[in-house]
Formats: C-alpha cells, structure tokens, sequence
C-alpha cells in the first residue's frame, strides 16, 4: 500500500474513532441523565448510582476525545497537561461516588428503605449492555488497525461498564421479580466497588502520563 493510501486510511480510522467518542459522549449524558431522573423518582440507590457513573465516564471520554485530536494531527504517546487533569477529575469524582454509595447503601440497610420499583433500571442495563459491547467492539477494531494503544485500552477499559450494566441489571431484576429486601442497596455497594476500582485507575493514567490501562484491564483477544 502507498503512503497516501496508507495515511488517508488512517485519518478515516481516525475519523471512526473521534465520532465513537462523540458517541460516548453523548450516550452517557443521556444515560446518566435518564438514570438519575429514575433513580431519584422511584428511590433506587442502585439505578441512581449507576447514572452518576454515566455522568463521570463523559469526564473520562473528554479526554480521550481530545487525545483523538491530537493523533489527528501528530502521533501521540502520552497524555497532555489537559488530559492527565481530566484523569484527576474523574479519579475524584469515581472516590466521592464511591464513598456515597457505599453510606447510602448502609444507611438504606439500616432504615430498611427499598425502591418502588426497579423496572427502569432493568430496561437501562439491558440497553447499557448492547450499547456498551457494540462501542466496545468497534472501538477495538479501530485501535488495532491503527496500532494505537491508547484506543486499544480505551476500549479495553470500557469493559467496566459491562460490570456496572450486569450487576444494575442482577439487582433490578431480582427486586423487580422477588421483591428481595436490601438488593438494591447491594446493587449499588456493588457499582461503589467498581467506581473505586474506575477512580484507582484514573489516578494510576495521571501518574503514567498515558490513556493505557493497567495490566487489569488489558485484553488484546
């Protein structure tokens, strides 16, 4: 293949990634948006929770946006002044949601509060699920045939969001059907253990000076 040919199927594959995060960017809004108006409305921790997280991934898919900017103009190998702030952010904003979660879920244990109903969660973990796998799929197709490890990771770490969609989905589902006590409450302590894990890996970028995951989160099948 020609360099010509070969830079211009680069900036097409680039192109394809700059438009996944726009498209990350403004699924989570609208999902976190969604999920905070249900979560509220029928007083359920987990769903709750799981659209804040929605809210603080925008923070996270902001800077790999801009990263993809750049890669449009020269190559890119670590994270600029930019990008490593917008990683600190989002490392905070997982450490606060976390904490939260984790008193609301015990003080919803103590008073024995419950949802009204969890039905909604249920649809939006269905929805995050497919969502989720099809960006995820997509975006490392694009990383691999750019050969960019940051997109490869990026898409890699997104894998996190399946877990936050199964266990929303696992904790509605069971209240929605057995009407178990104390599972959202446990829906959403689970969803603060994977916000801790999310800020943990936030900090960990900042510090490296790069998108790339930590061995955790790396899955080049």
């Amino acid at each position: 293949m020609s360099t010509s040919a070969t830079v211009g199927k680069s900036n097409r594959l680039l192109q394809t990634a700059y438009l996944l995060s726009g498209i990350t960017i403004l699924y989570n809004l609208i999902e976190g948006g969604v999920s905070t108006y249900f979560g509220f409305q029928d007083e359920t921790l987990a769903l709750f929770g799981f659209g804040i997280d929605s809210f603080i991934e925008v923070l996270s898919a902001i800077g790999i946006t801009h990263m993809i900017y750049r890669m449009r103009r020269s190559p890119v190998e670590d994270a600029d002044r930019f990008e490593k702030q917008a990683l600190r952010i989002t490392g905070i904003s997982f450490y606060i949601l976390a904490t939260g979660l984790l008193a609301g879920g015990a003080i919803n244990l103590y008073s024995k509060t419950q949802p009204e109903t969890t039905l909604a969660g249920l649809i939006i973990s269905v929805i995050s699920i497919m969502t989720m796998y099809a960006l995820y799929k997509i975006k490392l197709r694009t990383g691999k045939s750019l050969n960019s490890e940051p997109i490869i990771s990026d898409a890699n770490c997104t894998k996190t969001c399946f877990y936050l969609s199964f266990i929303l989905l696992a904790s509605s589902g069971i209240y929605e059907i057995f009407h178990i006590p104390y599972i959202d409450a446990i829906g959403g302590m689970g969803i603060s253990y994977y916000a801790f894990k999310e800020g943990k890996e936030a900090f960990g970028k900042a510090k490296r000076g790069s998108f790339t995951c930590s061995d955790d989160c790396q899955d080049h099948s």
